[in-house]
């Protein structure tokens, strides 16, 4: 067999398909694009590739799709949905409502653009795995890019969301103990909190074989962060602005000073004249945070590592019945990022934290609602977990092992292996924002417009399909979109570094 026919002949799921295995199996056509689009959602074929040297052509899978459309909802939205919506108030504060708006609404439509030329390009060729459609466009390098990509910014992704695990499940069991902050208690240690978390809860859900298992999880995680814009809403409408100091609660209940005068003129550090200008809601804003705000949307939409692996799962696959899932997805998370990171901003303006709980937690860190604010977010981000390190694994195993059947060991090791290299991440990383900025400035535009266009424009011609002249330079335009945005975004953030005006530690 050619290498070339090898690595075709590879599955999503990393097992390699006997074509020989196949010889009970029906012969079917290559299906036309308009059966995809197919009014009456007539299934894909699952042999796509043309019958080559008398052999039975290629499977999609070797098992049949059962997770429902409902299930690939949840999965995919939870894909999305993490910690990127706790920096989206931060986000708004140096963009402006209208210019974050802006951002968010093309970040969104762009991202499902791409999902689109995804699916159109598995369909054309009949694989569902990222890393196989760049070996399909550019052979391993294609491959190898592909997987690289993912790994990094997957792992960006997980680094964050055990980041909040770390930086905030200390301070809630801190809060329910009334315990003092200064203490060297174990459990108050983040560094081993999120270690027994990543062992006891992720590991175990990692170690499943299929994605569509996480669906129950998934869609808990996701009413978790429902609750979490519940709360974010409502505490709106409670704090004033500019909001007084736990501090200064606290001394001024000690000192007996009742007059609201005292503390409220003052609250804050803000004179009483400057109130207005600080608690003004502002449409359009630049400064030197602002180069974040376009990493963190990026991270905010980026759900395509996981795109194909749900769509190999999903019961009776058709094209637009996973761009209906995507784009389902998408509209929920993109209406739950804008009133979250409205509501945010509205609460705190110009005070808010990288980290919206953070800010909560100046004002009162005892807050019943919020510690149960705090107890849902975690909650959210720890179920988040194993469906991001999913596709890591699956590229992982494309790039090293690429012939080899599924492996119970192998898959139990490299979870292993990635949990605990993440883990010493998060220890040592020393900031949440120095993730965003470098591994969201590269990995996310390669995976949102770069890769996507490009491997369109290459597998298309090759497999003798009709492309349009509108149809290219849009997909041209969209790579070169990728790209523009990657060095603006790096320029922006290094800049920021080098003239030492950058709080990176999660101040302004």
């Amino acid at each position: 067999m050619e290498p070339a026919e090898s690595e075709m002949n590879i599955l999503s799921n990393g097992k390699p398909h006997d074509l020989g295995d196949d010889m009970g199996v029906p012969m079917k056509t290559l299906l036309a694009e308009d059966q995809f689009d197919d009014p009456e959602g007539a299934l894909e074929s699952e042999e796509f590739l043309p019958n080559t040297h008398g052999k039975k052509p290629t499977r999609f899978t070797d098992f049949e799709g059962k997770t429902s459309f409902g299930m690939s909802v949840f999965n995919l939205g939870n894909a999305i949905m993490g910690s990127g919506i706790l920096g989206l108030a931060y986000a708004m504060a140096n963009t402006g409502i209208l210019l974050f708006l802006f951002l968010l609404t093309a970040v969104a439509a762009l991202s499902s653009y791409s999902i689109h030329l995804l699916l159109k390009s598995s369909g054309i060729v009949g694989i569902r795995s990222y890393e196989q459609l760049g070996y399909r466009a550019f052979g391993t390098p294609g491959k190898m890019a592909a997987g690289i990509a993912i790994t990094l910014q997957n792992i960006g992704a997980m680094s964050s969301y055990l980041y909040i695990v770390k930086s905030e499940l200390p301070l809630v069991i801190q809060a329910f103990l009334k315990a003092d902050p200064n203490s060297d208690l174990w459990y108050l240690n983040g560094n081993y909190l999120v270690i027994m978390v990543s062992a006891s809860v992720i590991l175990p859900l990692a170690l499943m074989k299929r994605l569509g298992y996480l669906g129950y999880t998934s869609g808990f995680s996701l009413s978790c962060m429902v609750f979490f814009l519940s709360a974010v809403t409502y505490k709106k409408f409670q704090i004033p602005c500019p909001f007084e100091e736990f501090s200064t609660n606290s001394t001024a209940a000690h000192l007996g000073l009742n007059d609201s005068s005292l503390v409220h003129d003052y609250s804050d550090g803000l004179p009483h004249e400057d109130k207005d200008s600080h608690c003004t809601p502002r449409m359009f804003t630049i400064n030197s945070q602002t180069a974040y705000t376009i990493p963190i949307l990026a991270f905010a939409f980026v759900c395509h590592p996981e795109v194909l692996p749900i769509y190999t799962e999903l019961r009776n696959p058709t094209k637009k019945k996973m761009q209906k899932v995507s784009n389902i997805s998408i509209l929920l998370m993109y209406t739950m990022y804008f009133l979250a990171a409205l509501f945010g901003y509205l609460t705190f303006y110009g005070k808010v934290e990288p980290e919206l709980l953070h800010t909560y937690n100046r004002i009162d860190p005892y807050d019943t609602l919020i510690l149960c604010v705090r107890v849902a977010v975690l909650t959210a981000v720890t179920l988040t977990v194993p469906i991001v390190l999913f596709p890591v694994r699956r590229a992982i195993q494309e790039m090293l092992f690429p012939s080899q059947s599924f492996n119970w060991l192998r898959h139990v090791s490299i979870a292993f292996v990635l949990l605990t290299f993440i883990n010493m991440l998060v220890i040592f990383a020393p900031n949440i924002l120095g993730i965003f900025g470098i591994i969201g400035a590269t990995s996310a535009p390669c995976l949102i417009f770069i890769f996507p266009a490009v491997f369109y424009i290459r597998i298309v011609p090759r497999e003798d399909e009709p492309m349009t002249s509108t149809s290219k330079i849009l997909a041209t335009c969209f790579a070169a979109l990728g790209i523009s945005f990657m060095v603006m975004s790096l320029s922006f953030i290094f800049i920021d570094w080098t003239s030492g005006t950058s709080q990176v530690a999660g101040g302004h």
